[in-house]
C-alpha cells in the first residue's frame, strides 16, 4: 500500500525557515496541462528537486514534502500524473485514482517531468528528481528519458518489468546517466530482495554509478511519520539521500 491521505513526511520542520510555495498548471511537450506545487526558498541555492508522486498522483504529503526540501534550501516541485484524464482541478479524498493511473504511460509521465525539470531549470542549475512508489520507478527512468539530471532517486520502485513485459529500469540500465539512489523496504513484498538484487547486478554491468540501501524488516511506504517502527529507518533515508543531493549539487 501507499501512503494513507492523513500521512506526512517523517522529516521535522525547520521552525523559521523562510520559504514560499504556489500551485501550478504546467504544460508539457504534448500540450497536456497537469498541477504542480513549488516551494521556492528565500535565497535558492541553485538546487532544484522534481518530486514523482506515489500512484494517488498530487497530495498533501507531497507538497509537504516539497516545503520540507525548500526549508532546507532546494527549490522543489511535487506534480500530478493525471492531466490528461482528470484535469488539473484539485481533487477530494474519494478519487478514484486506480482508474487514471491505468492510464498513464512512461511517455506521459516523462513529457510531464520533463515540463517540471524546464521550469526548475529556469532558477536552478542542477536538478534530481525524487520519486515514491510508482513515482520512484520514473524516476529511475528519469535518468534515461531526462538530460543532464544531476541524480535519481527512489523509494521502493519496482525496478523490473511490468507485468505487460514493459522494461522498467533494471531492463534499461544501460540507457541511464545519471546516479541511481534507491532507498527500499527489506519486507516489501511487492518488491523482493531478488529483484533489488538483479537491479543491482545490472547497474554494475551497465556501469552505472549507484547506492542501494535496503531496511531490513521496513514495508513499502514506511518513510511515513505515522510509521514509528520505522522512524530511523526514515531519519536514514532522509540522510542518505540529502548527503547524495549535496554530493552532486555543482552545475554539470
Amino acid at each position: 500500500m501507499c501512503f494513507e491521505l492523513d500521512s506526512t513526511p517523517p522529516v521535522p520542520s525547520i521552525s523559521g525557515a523562510s520559504v514560499s510555495h504556489d500551485e501550478l498548471v504546467l504544460e508539457s511537450r504534448d500540450g497536456n496541462r497537469f498541477a504542480a506545487f513549488a516551494a521556492v526558498p528565500e535565497s535558492p541555492g541553485g538546487v532544484g528537486i522534481a518530486i514523482l508522486p506515489d500512484v494517488r498522483g498530487l497530495y498533501r504529503f507531497y507538497e509537504e514534502l516539497a516545503l520540507r526540501f525548500a526549508e532546507r534550501g532546494f527549490t522543489a516541485v511535487a506534480f500530478d500524473y493525471f492531466g490528461r484524464t482528470a484535469g488539473v482541478a484539485k481533487r477530494d479524498d474519494d478519487f478514484e485514482y486506480r482508474e487514471h493511473v491505468q492510464q498513464t504511460t512512461t511517455a506521459g509521465v516523462q513529457a510531464d517531468l520533463a515540463a517540471v525539470v524546464a521550469h526548475l531549470r529556469q532558477t536552478c542549475s542542477v536538478v534530481f528528481t525524487v520519486g515514491f512508489c510508482f513515482g520512484g520507478r520514473q524516476s529511475w527512468l528519469a535518468a534515461a528519458e531526462q538530460d543532464g539530471l544531476a541524480g535519481a532517486i527512489g523509494f521502493y520502485g519496482r525496478p523490473g518489468p511490468l507485468d505487460d513485459g514493459t522494461p522498467g529500469p533494471a531492463q534499461r540500465a544501460a540507457e541511464l546517466t545519471a546516479p541511481i539512489l534507491g532507498l527500499m523496504g527489506g519486507a516489501d513484498p511487492g518488491i523482493p530482495a531478488e529483484a533489488v538484487e538483479a537491479y543491482e547486478r545490472a547497474l554494475e554491468a551497465a556501469g552505472v554509478e549507484h547506492e542501494l540501501i535496503t531496511y531490513a524488516g521496513a514495508p513499502h511506504s514506511f518513510f511515513d511519520r505515522k510509521q514509528e517502527d520505522f522512524a530511523e529507518a526514515s531519519a536514514d533515508a532522509w540522510e542518505r539521500m540529502l548527503a547524495f543531493i549535496r554530493k552532486r549539487s555543482v552545475p554539470r
